[in-house]
């Protein structure tokens, strides 16, 4: 039952290999056959140790603990998980039954947005999987939910960075709640979400609508808030009579990052934050599985596992297959407690910093949920620049809110512990730092030394600290969301948008605003 073991590895940017230059000289060619030779000693050797490991936790009746089964998994395999029972159980939700009474069975109106995008990575994804959901909740009309999808038309693997990955996973493999099929709440009387293998199922000729006839003259226009382009969709949807509407697939995603990269997304929270889209939101049981088997790396236990269910517990029995896989929310933002004394960074590296170069010559804003009025920290967008160029000024700026220096990170974080002290003396003292990157070993390791130069932590750990499972792999950036969702203290990325779920989320959770921060 391997799909059903729960650990992950790296958030969504893979680690940059070992060798980036092919050799140079023969020499260079021995001495490069001599370390592979070395490294596929260390690959068995790693394997004998683990199978040794194994086979005494199992003759000794002793727990397995499930980092080591699913590290046990990850050395059987060469190519990301497919998660074929994960698909299987969408497949097969007790919702997709013709013959349930109204508002579900032959009485269901379905919303399927096929426009959805693709092709980005998980922030993306979920800002725009949010809003589309909640347009269907408030025309009474079933969601249908896709795969977090790379590619639509691509065969089971994509690649990124030139690392496999896939090209489509399903959604209980991250998320759980009415967004991908559980009920909603008593008297709520919208029909249960269901997959779009199910819509086309019993939508076989939909109407279709172009996302054009509505937004044409909204997408791009600045005084144009959210809030009003959702009323004109749910005023189109409940329009038709149709119980089956579908948005044409290549034209523009219903809400885009014109949006979302602004304060008009601000205007639907009103709506958002009372929907049971967000209110009975959780992270999948693999997720927060992963979460409970790491975070003795930063937190004390205690505090770790008192949110969790009881099954998740490390002193339990490893969770079967019907706890593992399940869209009803185990635990809802406002059920989840900060940690005590945990310190969360975002630090984006790598192809981070083209994004930030292009930000800067486009005067961009920080993205919307990053501005909410109570958070402290405030982005001024520059008056002379952009339209693809800038000053040498405004870049610089714009580099130290999105692409921070080791000097500029430890002055921000010196910054914040004046603040919490000044906020609230020694009570709520901050201990421990996570820090969620995907920068290379490394440049974390210098990054940590910094750090540890500021005070003496009890812990600096990394996203590439986490004992991660083969499943966990590709979806490794919603552990971290869940671990800067639950920090004390956050610092994100103003610009990103996992940042800004992150942000969405702990407001949700009424944390207080400033403790909420950025570079």
């Amino acid at each position: 039952m391997q799909s059903f073991k729960l650990t992950f590895t790296s958030n969504k940017h893979p680690r940059p290999s070992d060798s980036s230059t092919l050799p140079l000289s023969n020499s260079d060619m021995k001495s490069a056959s001599r370390f592979s030779l070395t490294r596929r000693c260390t690959r068995l050797l790693t394997g004998l140790i683990l199978v040794c490991l194994f086979l005494f936790f199992s003759r000794t009746k002793t727990t397995v603990p499930s980092w080591l089964q699913e590290q046990s998994l990850v050395e059987k395999h060469s190519l990301p998980p497919l998660y074929e029972e994960y698909h299987d159980y969408e497949r097969h939700l007790p919702q997709h039954n013709l013959s349930l009474p109204f508002p579900e069975g032959r009485d269901a109106k379905f919303f399927w947005a096929a426009n959805h995008v693709t092709n980005s990575g998980w922030g993306n994804a979920m800002q725009e999987l949010v809003m589309n959901a909640v347009l269907a909740h408030a025309t009474k009309r079933a969601f249908v939910f896709d795969n977090f999808t790379w590619e639509r038309d691509a065969p089971d693997f994509s690649t990124f960075n030139g690392k496999l990955i896939p090209s489509r996973i399903p959604l209980s493999a991250i998320i759980s709640g009415p967004i991908i099929g559980s009920s909603f709440p008593p008297r709520d009387a919208a029909p249960r979400a269901v997959s779009q293998e199910y819509f086309k199922k019993v939508c076989p000729n939909p109407t279709i609508i172009d996302s054009w006839e509505i937004n044409e003259h909204l997408r791009l226009d600045n005084n144009v808030p959210a809030l009003e382009i959702f009323k004109k969709w749910v005023e189109r949807l409940n329009s038709i009579d149709d119980p089956c509407v579908e948005m044409r697939q290549e034209s523009f995603q219903l809400f885009e990052i014109w949006l979302f990269g602004s304060k008009r997304i601000l205007s639907m929270w009103p709506i958002l934050s009372k929907s049971p889209i967000l209110t009975d939101f959780s992270w999948s049981p693999l997720i927060l599985q992963t979460y409970a088997e790491n975070a003795h790396l930063f937190a004390p236990t205690s505090s770790s596992f008192r949110f969790l269910p009881s099954f998740m517990h490390l002193s339990s029995q490893p969770p079967t297959p019907t706890t593992l896989h399940d869209v009803h929310p185990i635990v809802k933002s406002k059920e989840i407690e900060p940690v005590t004394g945990l310190l969360a960074l975002h630090i984006r590296r790598g192809d981070f910093a083209g994004h930030c170069s292009h930000l800067a010559n486009w005067s961009s804003d920080w993205n919307g949920f990053n501005k909410f009025s109570a958070l402290p920290d405030k982005f001024r967008v520059p008056t002379d620049g952009g339209w693809g160029e800038t000053t040498e000024a405004n870049t610089n700026m714009y580099f130290k809110a999105c692409f921070p220096t080791i000097e500029q990170i430890v002055e921000k974080v010196q910054d914040v512990l004046a603040d919490q002290r000044r906020l609230y003396g020694s009570a709520k003292e901050l201990k421990s730092v996570y820090v969620m990157t995907n920068g290379n070993v490394e440049w974390l390791q210098q990054l940590k030394e910094a750090l540890m130069q500021v005070k003496k932590w009890d812990a600096v750990v990394t996203s590439r600290d986490l004992k991660l499972g083969w499943e966990a792999k590709p979806v490794a950036q919603a552990v971290d969301m869940l671990i800067g969702q639950r920090a004390q203290v956050l610092i994100g990325n103003g610009f990103s948008s996992l940042t800004s779920n992150i942000v969405m989320l702990r407001m949700l959770g009424d944390l207080p605003p400033q403790d909420t921060r950025f570079w």
